[in-house]
């Protein structure tokens, strides 16, 4: 079997709702353990804030919370591009017309 560190992939432990799980991916592992902090935290708060007892019921609420949030994230970021790119378009005409003179 290759050896998933040969190939740039980063192997980590990470604890996630009292559940240990070993992530591959090529990020590097400080970020993998941000990210599953992150999702433990999320899996806590769901958990919390619900009388959900299971744990694949908690992950399927948090996933959904993640989701949610990831959605708004990049709806926030078209509107910010679109308002960029609008304002660039005025500043273009602006200077168009300055030259012009």
């Amino acid at each position: 079997m290759p050896d998933p560190e040969k190939n740039g992939m980063n192997s980590v432990k990470v604890q996630i709702f009292g559940s240990e799980y070993r992530i591959r991916g090529d990020a590097d592992p400080e970020s993998i353990q941000e990210i599953a902090h992150y999702v433990d935290s999320k899996m806590g708060e769901v958990s919390e804030a619900t009388s959900v007892s299971s744990a694949l019921k908690v992950a399927i609420l948090a996933a959904l919370n993640i989701a949610g949030e990831l959605f708004r994230e990049r709806e926030d970021r078209n509107r910010l591009l679109a308002q960029v790119h609008e304002r660039a378009e005025e500043l273009k005409t602006s200077l168009d017309s300055e030259l012009e003179d």
